[in-house]
């Protein structure tokens, strides 16, 4: 069965961090490019991190210097390390895996930054 399922959300206060996971099986996860995306109460999900099979890093501009995204293919599993974490970080996070436009999509999982 094709699918991502991610974890490690949670209630995390201003300056905390967290380190959401998201597990692939099902296809071949090396070849691959990850990434991570956030969804917002009332706001269109954006992107907010991406790592290419040949190891390229994308940040969005709300994130970088906070947000480490990497990836191990021995576990085929892409990590997102958050920290300085702000309450607009409160979002869903969604993993997502694309390879020649088909995209692959995890359900979610939920970070709640408090003031």
């Amino acid at each position: 069965q094709v699918q991502l399922v991610e974890s490690g959300g949670d209630l995390v206060q201003a300056g905390g961090s967290l380190r959401l996971s998201c597990e692939a099986s099902g296809f071949s996860f090396a070849i691959r490019n990850m990434g991570w995306y956030r969804q917002a109460p009332g706001k269109q999900r954006e992107m907010v991190a991406t790592i290419s099979s040949d190891w390229n890093t994308n940040y969005a501009d709300s994130v970088k210097g906070r947000f480490t995204i990497s990836r191990d293919n021995s576990k085929n599993t892409v990590y997102l390390q958050m920290s300085s974490l702000k309450p607009e970080d409160t979002a869903d996070y969604y993993c997502n895996a694309e390879r020649n436009g088909f995209r692959i999509w995890g359900r979610g999982t939920q970070v709640t930054v408090s003031s």
